[in-house]
């Protein structure tokens, strides 16, 4: 059984369109992605492919009921899935695109197998990594994503070879680049007016829970 295909992307200049295409062209037949974000690397998938939404969650040894993130090309597309109210907004527009995550209550665009059943949240990301934002912008619809953080070691994987060490049989897909941070996307949560720091990671947080 061969590997997944393997596309090697210059960390300078705008990403190929041709190899940006065989990435979405993968994505559209339901199979799974492994590429870099501006925290570390992701595995990822369409958001309507059940199947490869499964087997992320095999890949990652998370339960099926573990929330996976969208990452949207922008805010306005963002504002489609997610409901930012006024607090929401302002953080998306101070912290976007970087490395972080916002939780707000889902709009019904987002699939009911998608999110927090108990309180029908959302994870949503704008990523400003060029080949991730290149991904998601010629897919033409949200990303399904989650770090890919090494269920034995739980290290994140920052290079293609730590990738493929751990979720090599998983992937249709994977894209070589420059090694990533060393830190997944900080996680917020905004609870009404409140703004709740879920997980430290890459992105700062100065200033936004004063």
């Amino acid at each position: 059984m061969s590997g997944p295909l393997r596309l090697h992307i210059e960390p300078w200049g705008t990403p190929p369109a041709r190899k940006i295409a065989k990435i979405v062209e993968v994505l559209h037949a339901g199979g799974v992605a492994g590429y870099p974000t501006d925290s570390i690397y992701a595995l990822g998938c369409a958001i309507e492919a059940k199947d490869a939404i499964e087997k992320i969650h095999r890949a990652r040894g998370m339960p099926k009921n573990h929330r996976l993130a969208l990452i949207c090309p922008d805010l306005s597309t963002a504002s489609q899935y997610g409901h930012f109210n006024q607090t929401a907004f302002r953080l998306a527009q101070r912290i976007f695109p970087g490395p972080y995550t916002i939780i707000v209550p889902a709009s019904r665009e987002v699939p009911r197998a998608l999110m927090d059943h108990k309180r029908r949240t959302v994870g949503i990301r704008v990523t400003s990594h060029p080949i991730a934002q290149a991904i998601v912008s010629a897919l033409g619809r949200p990303l399904l994503t989650t770090s890919a953080i090494n269920p034995e070691t739980h290290e994140p994987c920052r290079d293609i070879d730590e990738v493929l060490a751990a979720f090599e049989r998983f992937l249709d897909v994977v894209v070589e680049a420059m090694p990533t941070e060393e830190e997944p996307s900080t996680i917020l949560e905004v609870d009404g007016d409140e703004i709740i720091l879920v997980r430290q990671g890459q992105g700062s947080v100065e200033g936004i829970l004063d």
